[in-house]
């Protein structure tokens, strides 16, 4: 048994839509990111980095104690691994969806969190930011879109790298983009949003969506003036 600990987001619905597919038994624990549930010490403990998502997996591999794994990537690798599903056993196509998973984890992920960020939360605009993130968000959707020329999924066949990458790519109106200047992303964007995991992934996630979607001053303090940033003894 998995216990999932997650947050409606791109990086919280990566992990429901590989459990979803993969029909790995899990059990999912809210942590309310607007309401600081990501610096109680019990979350601390499985996730030093404050972020979700996170599991535990009180079966791993090697029969011992429940393993706790933080950062998304990691844990798409991890259970991949474990279940044996969505990263090719072959040398070359395995580092080739490697390649692409942390692509996504160093670049696009981030890139496109600074255009959530600079476009739509900051309470004085910062036109430069703003555009800057908007370019680089571009930039990237061209190194996708070149990627899926010719071929269904980013490496050829379903794997952890297109479950990575989708939900990044689901506000694409809110990154300032248009799918249709995209052409093999549209089309690509359409072939996982109609897959039944990740239809089920994002119905578990709209009432969570629902309750923590209001940006309140005290959320907005949480998430983005968080107090963990000074050395220690300062």
């Amino acid at each position: 048994m998995i216990d999932l600990y997650y947050w409606p987001t791109p990086n919280g619905h990566k992990l429901t839509i590989f459990l979803e597919e993969t029909g790995l038994p899990y059990t999912l624990h809210p942590v309310n990111i607007g309401k600081g549930d990501q610096f109680k010490p019990e979350f601390l403990a499985i996730s030093p980095n404050n972020k979700m998502p996170a599991i535990v997996d009180h079966e791993p591999a090697d029969r011992g104690e429940p393993l706790s794994i933080f950062e998304s990537g990691a844990i798409l690798q991890y259970l991949a691994e474990k279940t044996g599903q969505l990263l090719p056993a072959d040398l070359r196509k395995r580092w080739e969806v490697l390649q692409w998973l942390n692509w996504q984890v160093a670049g696009l992920g981030p890139m496109l969190g600074q255009n959530h960020h600079f476009n739509m939360y900051v309470k004085e605009p910062v036109p430069y930011a703003a555009e800057r993130y908007t370019n680089e968000t571009t930039r990237l959707y061209n190194v996708l879109n070149r990627q899926l020329a010719g071929q269904d999924f980013i490496c050829g066949e379903y794997s952890i790298a297109d479950i990575a990458s989708y939900p990044w790519i689901v506000p694409w109106k809110r990154q300032k983009q248009n799918l249709d200047d995209f052409p093999n992303i549209r089309q690509w964007f359409d072939r996982i949003r109609d897959r039944g995991a990740v239809c089920r992934a994002y119905a578990l996630g709209e009432e969570l969506y629902k309750e923590g979607q209001l940006m309140t001053e005290e959320a907005r303090a949480i998430l983005f003036g968080q107090t963990d940033c000074k050395p220690p003894g300062s």
